[in-house]
């Protein structure tokens, strides 16, 4: 009995160990599953030390992305790049090498291309002959300064009749006609555009060079007359001059000096604009005009220069251009261009764009007798309304 007791007493105890291990190990599994969810990892670093780290990779990642700023700037600096690589043309159509001084902002329209401009002298060793044969106006300032080098023309070889030619279109304002106070200058102001009544450009003048036509000579005072004394090159104050002695020969064209206007003298003149010779603060200046004949009641003529002698006939270029108020620049009752066919008794004014001419005044214009001192009747002077053609 004592023995079965105790056998009874080991069995409890063993079932009682094995009990207890198996709770153990279902309580070790539960623990364990419970450890395999993701665990957030704490840095043990010092806060200033992950507060450094944070900067840097944020740093980094600027370093990657595109800063806004900078790719505007950038575009900015190509799409100057880009205006600043493309040919800067003015809007007369030529490269802007060409392109100064110009009095007005707006420039003539006409789509011409850039002239050329020889590099060198392309007329050195050419005869006369060769060169008229194949004739072309010049097409630059510098072209125009080879050929007066050697005795040739810059612009049309037409010699003009007696009368100027009109415009088929000469706009008035207020019962006046208009004189064009628009100019434009090129190449250093060494080139002179001239346009027509309707702003576009019909013509190009270049200081230094030759002309011999009514409308060229006229626009030649206008943009360059009194600025060094300048005058179209094949024109001489020596009037004296034979053309046989002249590289100009048939082309040579003289008498630029002082016209005086004193209307006591000449009753039969008209007096022009604020004129010296009638007390006036402008010096007014005279050249001829070759023509194929000018003819008056006490004289006839035949062409000016037939290149053996020059008949000077009665068709002058009457002009002032001066600076009075010592400024530089030159307004508009500082600048005056007049033509008289029939020596100072009748004169047009010169408006300042092709084929634009005044309206006549003067001694005949009033049925005055043509030079006479007593029987004269001299009109005055058709003032012009102004007005800008390029604008």
């Amino acid at each position: 009995m004592k023995k079965q007791h105790i056998l009874s007493f080991i069995a409890l105890f063993v079932l009682s160990f094995i009990l207890t291990f198996t709770i153990l190990d279902i309580t070790s599994d539960k623990q364990n599953s419970s450890d395999n969810r993701p665990q957030t990892e704490i840095s043990t670093e010092p806060d200033s030390q992950q507060s450094s780290q944070n900067e840097n990779s944020s740093q980094e990642e600027q370093s990657t992305q595109v800063d806004p700023t900078v790719q505007n700037d950038s575009s900015s600096q190509n799409e100057q790049s880009s205006q600043n690589s493309k040919p800067p043309v003015n809007n007369g159509g030529t490269s802007t090498e060409d392109s100064e001084t110009s009095s007005s902002e707006a420039t003539p329209s006409n789509g011409n291309t850039t002239p050329s401009t020889p590099s060198s002298d392309p007329y050195e060793g050419v005869s006369k002959a060769e060169f008229y044969a194949n004739y072309k106006p010049a097409t630059s300032h510098q072209d125009a300064i080879y050929r007066s080098k050697h005795g040739l023309l810059s612009g049309s070889l037409e010699v003009p009749a007696q009368y100027a030619v009109d415009a088929s279109y000469r706009p008035k304002e207020n019962g006046k006609y208009i004189r064009n106070t628009s100019t434009y200058y090129m190449d250093n102001g060494n080139t002179y555009v001239v346009v027509d009544a309707n702003g576009k450009e019909k013509m190009r003048i270049y200081k230094g060079g030759a002309y011999i036509t009514l409308e060229e000579v006229a626009a030649y005072m206008y943009a360059f007359g009194g600025t060094d004394n300048s005058f179209p090159a094949n024109y001489t104050s020596k009037k004296k001059t034979s053309p046989q002695n002249s590289i100009w020969g048939e082309y040579l064209r003289v008498n630029h000096s002082y016209f005086l206007g004193n209307t006591d003298k000449y009753p039969y003149e008209p007096e022009l604009p604020n004129i010296s010779g009638c007390g006036g603060a402008l010096q007014y200046y005279e050249m001829d005009i070759g023509t194929t004949g000018t003819v008056t009641p006490s004289q006839t003529s035949g062409l000016y220069n037939n290149g053996s002698y020059i008949k000077r006939g009665a068709a002058r270029l009457v002009y002032a251009r001066q600076d009075l108020n010592s400024n530089g620049i030159y307004e508009t009752n500082e600048v005056y261009v007049f033509y008289t066919h029939n020596h100072y008794n009748d004169f047009r004014e010169y408006l300042n764009y092709y084929g634009g001419w005044g309206e006549m005044f003067g001694n005949e214009t009033g049925g005055g007798v043509f030079d006479s001192k007593y029987q004269c009747n001299p009109t005055p002077y058709v003032p012009t309304a102004f007005r800008e053609f390029l604008n």
